[in-house]
């Protein structure tokens, strides 16, 4: 994947892409106001809509009949099949702490703006981190204009958290290896090394993050504002083989 040493890129806008952006928010906006569909996907005291698979774009990435293509494709292997997209909407307040939700969770969410790399999932009442989805890459898609609760990222993060996990793993199968501690320190390592920064873009930019790139999302600052819809941002993370992520 061709990216620079930061390991993210944000392309500058192109009409394709603003195309696919435009249908694409309105089934968000329908998606969105539906009661079932809000109640299954609200979090964080209803201030983030999570909206994991929620897109109906078909396997070559279309919505409502407009394709998927941009500048990404020259720095990407595309999937065979592309997987509904997440439609990740963020509202203002976020983030309110969830019932239930620990007082340690709802801080690093926001003091470290719930800093992750995707695809290490917590398992069981421990929240042990295991590989379970090993993705080939991100692409964010803006939906609409909005600079409230950005994308931060950690510039070049991806080769800490990729040399630690590489290392964790060894030769042993990926999917057995509890990568909790290995993964826990690798992220301060990048807090102590990196200085987050946030990511703005709007309806027809795209953003391509390294898979082991460090990310989360700003907390919605008191005097920030946004469309009636939220902001709004559809990602793309297609899997690939473990061998390959590593």
């Amino acid at each position: 994947m061709g990216l620079s040493d930061d390991g993210f890129v944000v392309f500058e806008a192109e009409a394709d892409v603003a195309r696919w952006a435009a249908a694409a928010v309105q089934a968000g906006r329908a998606l969105s106001s539906d009661p079932q569909i809000r109640a299954a996907n609200l979090r964080h005291g209803e201030t983030w809509f999570v909206g994991v698979d929620a897109l109906p774009n078909d396997g070559a990435g279309a919505i409502n009949g407009v394709p998927l293509h941009g500048p990404w494709q020259d720095h990407i292997t595309a999937p065979d099949h592309w997987h509904a997209a997440q439609l990740s909407i963020v509202y203002p307040g976020y983030p309110r702490q969830d019932v239930g939700e620990s007082d340690a969770n709802h801080r690093y969410r926001i003091t470290r703006h719930a800093a992750h790399v995707d695809g290490l999932l917590p398992e069981g009442p421990a929240r042990r981190r295991f590989l379970r989805e090993p993705h080939a890459f991100i692409l964010g898609l803006p939906l609409n204009a909005c600079t409230a609760a950005p994308l931060m990222v950690w510039p070049g993060s991806q080769r800490i958290m990729g040399d630690a996990l590489r290392a964790a793993i060894g030769t042993r199968d990926p999917a057995t290896v509890d990568l909790t501690e290995d993964y826990q320190a690798a992220r301060r390592d990048v807090f102590a090394q990196i200085t987050p920064q946030p990511v703005q873009a709007t309806p027809g930019q795209s953003i391509l993050l390294h898979r082991h790139l460090l990310h989360g999302v700003a907390p919605w600052a008191d005097n920030e504002t946004a469309p009636p819809e939220g902001r709004m941002i559809a990602y793309f993370r297609p899997q690939t083989h473990a061998a390959d992520w590593l």
